[in-house]
């Protein structure tokens, strides 16, 4: 899944959540590493920008939606 245009890929498990909690939909997670999951989303409205933002510090987000998202994408991990 490494179509650049349709597709963002990240392993970074605080910017997955931070993307999800902003309402961006986890379209699939890839296993092909082993030791390393990525979460796959849709490249969407204005995706790129909420990226730059997060590396930025630029970002707030509702903290009991973030703790519960964190929670969810962990469980999607260690489900199979």
């Amino acid at each position: 899944m490494n179509d650049e245009n349709q597709y963002f890929e990240t392993t970074d498990l605080g910017l997955g959540t931070t993307i999800l909690t902003l309402g961006f939909t986890l379209d699939s997670l890839d296993r092909s590493n082993p030791s390393r999951v990525r979460f796959v989303f849709q490249r969407k409205h204005d995706l790129d920008e909420v990226v730059r933002a997060y590396w930025q510090k630029e970002l707030k987000v509702e903290p009991l939606a973030y703790f519960n998202n964190i929670k969810l994408m962990k469980n999607r991990i260690y489900s199979r």
